[in-house]
């Protein structure tokens, strides 16, 4: 029987007492309806049962740092080997990562300029355009400005109570709206087309002022904000998922025109390789960085170089040259 995982009574969420025995050594796959429990059989018991008993002969400190699974419902299971979860989600990320953050290319291309580039310009560090040193300042390293579309986010044929903010929680019955009709600044029924401009001005890009003549429900330590920075700085720059959607309709996206969609500023663009900046191989295919990174001879970086070819030539065997 050492040739199969035998389980008995699993009871694991919607696992009904369930027995059997998976071989070993072969692929089994486990198929079923959605329901049926294929997740509760392989991921929240055996997988976690393999995982938890790995996890209990390291030290106490050690299984504080590791994942904490809950004992899987089984009466037994016998010849569990370790297991390895592979998952189907997506690589997490944000507005500031790139194929090249993700696989340390980048990392790796910035010691190698800050080794050989010339002029030389400073450490590693000052190519990333994560780091203000590095970064463009107009974008801020994301190589593209986002503005927001007034004609998109405000009606001006309503008024505050009408709806005129169209974006969410800034309707009618949203709690950031309050933060505009609780605040005494403005004739809530007022069609915002007929703002005096200083109105205007105070509706949407105020960065930070002391409301005028605030309700009982204003909150008494609250600044007053405009709807422009607030969307901006709660939304925008936070790369805020859940109002993609809404954040599409309203935003322009142009490739910035200070460093031209490649991140970083002009002092780390001057840097160059064989003519070549930072901000040039970023834009290159992984073929076209290869051949250029086998092109480099220079016995100083002769590990980094290495390291390079054998990082692009691991992506470029799986297809994804």
């Amino acid at each position: 029987m050492n040739n199969f995982i035998s389980i008995k009574g699993a009871k694991t969420n919607n696992l009904k007492n369930l027995s059997l025995d998976i071989p070993k050594q072969q692929i089994t796959v486990v198929t079923g309806v959605s329901g049926s429990g294929k997740s509760s059989l392989v991921f929240d018991t055996l997988a976690a049962e393999s995982q938890r008993l790995l996890n209990e002969t390291y030290s106490s400190y050690i299984q504080q740092l590791l994942p904490h699974y809950p004992q899987p419902v089984f009466d037994t299971i016998e010849n569990l080997p370790v297991s390895i979860v592979i998952n189907q989600k997506k690589i997490g990320g944000n507005a500031r990562s790139t194929v090249g953050t993700v696989t340390d290319i980048y990392s790796s291309l910035r010691l190698l300029f800050s080794r050989i580039a010339t002029p030389f310009i400073g450490y590693s560090m000052v190519y990333s355009f994560n780091n203000p040193q590095g970064m463009c300042p107009i974008c801020n390293g994301l190589g593209e400005t986002k503005q927001i579309n007034l004609n998109q986010l405000i009606d001006f044929n309503k008024s505050l109570n009408e709806g005129a903010i169209d974006f969410p929680t800034f309707q009618p019955g949203g709690w950031r709206l309050t933060r505009y009709t609780e605040s005494g600044n403005f004739d809530n029924d007022k069609k915002i087309q007929d703002y005096s401009q200083s109105e205007l001005e105070l509706l949407l890009h105020d960065i930070g002022s002391a409301p005028k003549n605030p309700t009982k429900k204003w909150p008494k330590t609250s600044t007053y904000i405009g709807i422009i920075p607030r969307i901006t700085k709660n939304f925008v720059e936070k790369d805020e998922t859940k109002y993609t959607k809404q954040l599409n309709r309203i935003l322009e996206v142009r490739e910035c025109s200070g460093c031209h969609g490649t991140r970083v500023n002009e002092i780390v663009r001057s840097a160059k390789i064989d003519g070549k900046s930072i901000a040039d191989c970023v834009t290159m295919s992984i073929t076209e960085l290869l051949l250029f990174i086998k092109h480099i001879h220079s016995p100083n970086v002769e590990i980094v170089l290495n390291d390079l070819i054998k990082k692009l030539e691991s992506l470029q065997n799986v297809g994804l040259s």
